[in-house]
């Protein structure tokens, strides 16, 4: 069993809800994050408030999945970033548990 943590901005979110389905992942969890890249300081800098939080709406999901599985789900976002026209992909990472209950 490993963890899989998937990324994406919002606008994604049906379309990862049917990646997970399409690969037989059906217990995961989400949640709304914000997300940031690099240049986000110098956006900060030049902003008339610079309190004010300049990230872009994402989601985060995550599952506790057979290796099968996550191979498919891989297989499927690199398929969907190869036709997606933006520069937002979607992220995936898996993180191997040694130890459950």
């Amino acid at each position: 069993m490993k963890l899989v943590i998937v990324t994406s901005v919002e606008e994604f979110q049906k379309d990862i809800l049917r990646l997970f389905k399409d690969a037989d992942i059906h217990n995961f969890s989400s949640s709304e994050i914000d997300g940031y890249k690099n240049g986000s300081s110098l956006l900060m800098a030049t902003s008339w408030f610079p309190s004010v939080k300049g990230g872009n709406e994402s989601s985060l999901f995550f599952s506790f999945t057979e290796d099968e599985k996550i191979d498919t789900l891989f297989s499927l976002i690199k398929e969907f970033n190869s036709n997606v026209e933006t520069n937002n992909a979607v992220r995936a990472v898996v993180v191997p548990i040694e130890r459950h209950v």
